[in-house]
């Protein structure tokens, strides 16, 4: 979540450096630096029950799921973002100690203040990433998962899927109902 904007320009290795002293997370953006603001408790819940079934289906696999601690360097655009979830099976990943470049799955949590720009320039700028296969945004306020995936022509194509719905991320031959994403998540609470 974008909280806040240092506005002056900071080059990408100094931003990396001052990261890993940092207390609190941020975003860069194209020599921009974007602190990021905490979560709700119902953010948590779902990026937990995803974690637990990805990390669960994949193990074994030589795929990773990482939380939103790790960061995912877009390299040919000077980014890295913080997605609440990803998942690299590719062994290039394992070289690197504070950041992704080659994931195969991004997940982020929709959040008011953040809905915007994840669908928009975060989604496009995600896109520059080869490896990526799919790119899905989930709901905290309804039971809704999107899954954007990309095709065989390399075109990002949306997969709906609602309340009664079965997931398919493609991507990880994972199936599941949505069910299992928001259990123990409270939407009443979301929708005050």
């Amino acid at each position: 979540m974008i909280a806040s904007l240092n506005s002056s320009y900071m080059p990408p290795e100094e931003y990396l450096k001052a990261e890993q002293d940092s207390l609190i997370k941020h975003e860069y953006r194209q020599g921009l630096v974007y602190a990021m603001a905490g979560a709700s408790n119902i953010h948590v819940l779902i990026a937990v029950n995803l974690v637990a079934v990805l990390r669960n289906h994949v193990r074994g696999s030589g795929c990773r799921v990482y939380t939103s601690d790790t960061k995912v360097q877009i390299e040919s655009l000077k980014t890295y973002y913080y997605p609440d979830l990803a998942i690299s099976c590719d062994r290039r990943d394992q070289e690197f100690k504070d950041f992704l470049r080659h994931p195969c799955l991004i997940v982020e949590v929709l959040s008011d203040t953040t809905e915007a720009f994840d669908r928009g320039d975060k989604f496009n700028d995600y896109r520059n990433l080869e490896s990526l296969q799919e790119y899905v945004l989930v709901s905290q306020t309804r039971k809704r998962v999107e899954c954007f995936r990309k095709n065989t022509e390399g075109r990002w194509v949306l997969y709906p899927y609602g309340a009664d719905d079965q997931i398919h991320l493609a991507s990880l031959d994972f199936r599941r109902p949505i069910a299992d994403v928001y259990e123990d998540v409270d939407l009443s609470v979301a929708n005050q």
